[in-house]
């Protein structure tokens, strides 16, 4: 089988990165298609994977600003036509769905999510202080983009989605069916520690950006005097600082080796924001610690009320304080939450990305109707 990778673009670290490591390690000897490579900004491993870039990364500066190119992406992607490939396997959260491919060839895309400042503007640029002029200027741009991404994501062979919300978006804005395989998490980094060891604390581990909702946690902690530690950097920091009581301690950027132990500790984790799945809750409950989350996105397929921590109901400082006031964080099996956590193991992904590939692949080649059979059962307690 012959399997090509594609990726939007390589010029930072994030989620999408990760999950483009672990599609890697799953299928070593596949190319990586993507439209900008910025080697010096990326792990030096990557410089030994086959990548190969389309014309849009000779543009002046666009490994710095790669935004300001946005309308560029779908003619650079809509130009890229893979024939010499059995599956292509895209990871997209922007346009690289919409390359072009050959009849015989299947395309299974590993969405991240439909391209969000295309399909949900105005919840992309709250918070955001960019004027009216610019809501004004890209509404246009997006209708444009919206009938393409639309008529690009017709031509995939099948979707997966990294939650439920995602497959709920894919299903209203593209209308396609998914099916729901999570991003890989290494659980393996993170292990409960005994019950004498928990500390007087709630935890916050995020960067501070103003749509992750840390200032909810903020003012709820504030309002209720427990003690908060928040973990991460950012912009919205001075904005945060205004808002926090003396019992909030800002811990800035901790680095990697410090974390299990700061999540192991914890009464609990505080997740107050809408994220399409959201990674640090489940590594909060691998290290056998509950989780108090907003109840929407992938929180919703992450945590379990009553076993793995609790949901407030709505995104507001009355809706977190009336939940978190009633909070007894001993009244959570560790052992219990972090079995729960399990299913979202990078092993896990392995195993099931293989699986759909493998299954989507036979069924294509038959000509018969795919339907995904799950390699590996869910633990829902």
């Amino acid at each position: 089988m012959k399997l090509a990778l594609v990726h939007d673009w390589l010029n930072q670290i994030g989620g999408a990165e990760d999950v483009l490591d672990a599609l890697v390690r799953s299928f070593p000897e596949s190319p990586i298609y993507t439209s900008i490579y910025a080697p010096e900004n990326l792990p030096a491993h990557y410089r030994s994977w086959d990548i190969r870039k389309l014309w849009i990364d000779k543009l002046p500066a666009v490994h710095r600003r790669h935004q300001r190119y946005l309308p560029f992406y779908p003619l650079a992607w809509g130009q890229l036509r893979l024939t010499d490939f059995d599956v292509i396997l895209s990871n997209k959260s922007g346009f690289c769905h919409g390359l072009r491919f050959a009849p015989e060839t299947l395309h299974i895309c590993y969405c991240l999510t439909p391209t969000r400042y295309v399909w949900q503007l105005e919840n992309y640029l709250a918070g955001e202080d960019f004027g009216r002029p610019v809501h004004w200027i890209l509404g246009p741009l997006m209708k444009m983009l919206r009938r393409w991404d639309f008529a690009a994501a017709q031509r995939v062979s099948h979707f997966i989605a990294i939650s439920s919300a995602v497959k709920e978006r894919i299903a209203e804005f593209y209308g396609c069916r998914s099916d729901v395989i999570y991003p890989p998490v290494d659980t393996t980094r993170f292990q409960p520690a005994p019950a004498t060891e928990v500390e007087d604390y709630y935890l916050v581990v995020s960067r501070l950006i103003p749509y992750k909702r840390i200032d909810l946690a903020v003012q709820a902690a504030t309002e209720l005097g427990f003690p908060l530690k928040i973990a991460g950097a950012g912009r919205d920091l001075e904005r945060l600082r205004t808002l926090a009581g003396k019992n909030v301690e800002f811990l800035g950027y901790v680095p990697d080796r410090e974390l299990p132990a700061l999540l192991a500790k914890c009464r609990a984790l505080l997740f107050p924001g809408l994220e399409d799945f959201g990674i640090t809750p489940v590594q909060a409950q691998a290290a056998g610690r509950p989780v108090i989350a907003y109840r929407g996105g992938g929180a919703l397929d992450t945590v379990i009320p009553g076993v793995t921590g609790e949901f407030f109901h709505e995104s507001s400082v009355k809706s977190l304080n009336e939940v978190w006031r009633k909070f007894d964080a001993k009244a959570y099996n560790s052992g219990k939450i972090r079995r729960h956590a399990l299913q979202f193991d990078a092993d896990a992904f392995d195993r099931r990305i293989n699986a759909f590939v493998e299954q989507a692949l036979q069924a294509h080649r038959a000509g018969r109707k795919f339907q995904y059979r799950d390699p590996v059962a869910g633990i829902r307690e």
